[in-house]
């Protein structure tokens, strides 16, 4: 498949469209493009058999024009700097988007954590946020969980984090388990995030979701939130895929026997009593919602005619270049973009965040009802700003999250 832009040319790309769009400060936009800091680290751990080996970490500080840094850690054999900005800079566009009180940042490590034991994982983990240690905290920068990174992940920042403060810091990360100061809800947050989207989209097409046919392109922990949730909302869910490929059926699969089989079999092409199918293959399905919630730049300016859904809810961080969703577009397929769609984790991250600033919980009921307001409230200012301007939403998104942060600069201004 063609990769078209990298995933930072694609950044810079947007928010060219919108300083032209708006007639913004030439001033402004130059400051906005520059990621405000770069951390790279070696980090050296001891493996299982006794080696020594040297791994690279990154850590990007985007924007803190709106408070606090903001974006998850990665593992990931293909994790590298270009990547991590252009994360950082998602990052801060989608929490100005969800109208949270964070700027971006993104980290990651160059890593396969599919071949590393747990405890090198968390020698890793432990020796990168050591290294850190002056870069992270509750009022600086607050990670949390990404591709290949999970809650116990982040109890490993959070105790190393502690040791050298000296006292517990439940708040600098998110994303923990809720016996650790984690919120309720927070597992499906992303998810759920998604499936409120796909739901006010086919609100506003008019598309009743009982029955409707989705696709989910990728069966991690978003994507398997969205399918389950958009199953109980009536969806007929007809293809999952994961990193190995996908299983089809045109009359829907059961869902949670995919769910079960996945878990115990780890991984879904041996389930029965479906077709096999590519991940390039699910996204040309005919369908009225696809969920692309795997890796970025997955629908390209190559595949973009192809794709036959009514609604793409783009799950993943930048799964769709800008070529491809401007003919998706100009196609008549309603993109509802990454930095709304997936707003929902970074979303319950603040609510953690806040829950533990002020040492409280709340239920997963109050959880769950902050969040669907939060997520209603921007899809409908995006909407909006869509109609203002006549732009697809994802233009629209980039207008608001761009705006908003470029409100922040002037205001602040420059200092010294």
């Amino acid at each position: 498949m063609e990769k078209g832009p990298s995933p930072f040319e694609a950044v810079l790309k947007q928010i060219d469209m919108v300083a032209e769009k708006l007639k913004l400060d030439p001033s402004t936009v130059e400051k906005i493009k520059h990621p405000r800091k770069i951390v790279i680290v070696s980090v050296p751990i001891k493996m299982d058999d006794g080696r020594i080996k040297v791994f690279t970490g990154y850590r990007v500080q985007f924007d803190m024009a709106r408070g606090p840094y903001k974006g998850g850690i990665r593992y990931h054999p293909n994790v590298d700097l270009d990547e991590i900005k252009a994360l950082a800079a998602w990052m801060t566009w989608k929490c100005a988007v969800m109208d949270i009180p964070y700027g971006g940042a993104k980290g990651g490590i160059t890593c396969n954590p599919k071949e590393m034991s747990k405890g090198e994982l968390e020698r890793l983990t432990r020796k990168y946020t050591a290294m850190l240690l002056d870069e992270i905290g509750p009022y600086k920068d607050v990670p949390a969980p990404d591709v290949y990174t999970d809650a116990q992940t982040m109890v490993w920042i959070m105790d190393t984090y502690s040791q050298f403060k000296g006292y517990l810091v439940p708040e600098v990360v998110t994303g923990k388990p809720v016996e650790l100061g984690g919120s309720e809800g927070r597992e499906e947050a992303t998810g759920r995030g998604i499936a409120i989207c796909a739901r006010e989209a086919a609100k506003h097409l008019g598309i009743d979701l009982k029955g409707a046919r989705v696709a989910v392109q990728g069966f991690g922990n978003v994507g398997k939130a969205v399918a389950k949730l958009l199953y109980e909302m009536g969806c007929k869910i007809i293809a999952v895929s994961d990193s190995r490929g996908g299983i089809y059926r045109a009359d829907g699969l059961n869902l949670p026997a995919v769910i079960e089989h996945k878990l115990k079999a780890g991984q879904l092409s041996s389930f029965e009593g479906c077709e096999g199918i590519t991940n390039e293959e699910l996204l040309e399905l005919e369908c009225e919602v696809l969920v692309p919630a795997a890796l970025e730049n997955q629908i390209t300016e190559a595949n973009a005619d192809r794709i036959r859904a009514k609604i793409v809810v783009e799950g993943a961080n930048g799964p769709s270049t800008p070529g491809a969703r401007q003919i998706m577009q100009e196609r008549g397929i309603f993109v509802v973009p990454d930095i709304l769609a997936n707003g929902g984790g970074v979303t319950v991250s603040y609510f953690e965040w806040t829950q533990n600033l002020h040492r409280e919980h709340w239920t997963e009921e109050e959880v769950n009802r902050k969040l669907e307001e939060k997520m209603v409230r921007a899809f409908d200012n995006v909407l909006e700003v869509a109609k203002k301007h006549n732009v697809s939403m994802a233009d629209a998104a980039y207008i608001l999250a761009i705006s908003r942060v470029k409100d922040a600069h002037e205001k602040l201004g420059l200092w010294p």
